[in-house]
């Protein structure tokens, strides 16, 4: 096994709410935010893969939406 995959991940997102992950023990990247969630990388991937349904971003979602509202 190798350092990589003893580290500790959490899953991080970002105002759009697309997910990322950041090992653990270090500072966000500017912009990102704990989403809540901590393990493996892929213990992290595998949640990000059940909670981000719709990758789209946060923005274009809401353009698309006031779209469909105004039709």
């Amino acid at each position: 096994m190798n350092e990589m995959d003893e580290t500790a991940f959490k899953v991080v997102v970002n105002h759009e709410e697309q997910y990322s992950i950041w090992p653990a023990d270090r500072e966000n990247a500017p912009g990102w935010r704990d989403e809540g969630y901590r393990g493996s990388k892929a213990e992290c991937l595998a949640y990000i893969g059940q909670v981000w349904t719709d990758m789209r971003p946060l923005s274009l979602r809401q353009k698309m939406e006031q779209s469909s509202d105004e039709s």
